[in-house]
């Protein structure tokens, strides 16, 4: 009677440890899917980001030099074949990209600038807008240095959207952002903080 009752104590305890392990995979965040259905995965360097905004369809994602030769600025090309992107979430062991989960993006070309890892410049008082850049973006290192260096994918709609909300310094003060686009007096369309998202989509190369 004893060792019946001792397993099914054991029984019982293994059922709900199981459990509580498929509701824990249950609330982990959804994997990022590409246009062609696929899972984005991490470091892979064969992604485009391309707009997803009915009025904005084939404007893909490239680096602009400003009045200065750097840093480049993140600009979107309307006809232009994008450059490709790859994705590194702030737990470098996972494999896949999910959404909401701080990650650093960066574009795969040569650059002769320091860096071509995204990262959001100071506040710029002319222009009234914190622009994104790839000026001394760097890879992980999650912390208060490195806390412009962090965007976010999010559902947004039938799509995904980009963000600016990082969560890998808890003490640190930032704003809670989508990424939007800015027009210049030359028409050019930067990525910048804002409260207007711009939809997209992610496409292999």
């Amino acid at each position: 009677m004893l060792k019946n009752t001792l397993f099914l104590a054991l029984l019982l305890v293994f059922g709900l440890s199981a459990k509580s392990l498929l509701s824990l995979a249950d609330r982990e965040p959804e994997q990022v899917i590409d246009t062609s259905g696929k899972v984005v995965r991490a470091g892979s360097h064969y992604y485009q980001i391309v707009s997803a905004t009915p009025n904005l369809i084939g404007v893909s994602f490239a680096l602009f030099t400003g009045n200065e030769t750097c840093p480049l600025d993140v600009a979107t090309i309307d006809g232009f074949y994008g450059l490709p992107v790859g994705f590194r979430p702030v737990n470098a062991k996972k494999g896949v990209i999910r959404v909401n989960t701080d990650l650093n993006i960066e574009f795969s070309c040569e650059s002769y600038c320091e860096s071509t890892v995204w990262m959001l410049k100071e506040y710029d008082y002319a222009t009234r807008q914190r622009f994104v850049t790839t000026n001394n973006g760097v890879i992980g290192n999650p912390g208060a240095e490195t806390i412009n260096n962090w965007f976010k994918i999010e559902k947004y709609e039938d799509a995904y959207k980009l963000s600016y909300c990082p969560e890998v310094c808890p003490s640190c003060r930032h704003p809670c952002m989508d990424i939007g686009l800015y027009i210049n007096k030359e028409g050019r369309h930067s990525l910048i903080l804002s409260r207007v998202p711009f939809k997209v989509r992610f496409e292999r190369n």
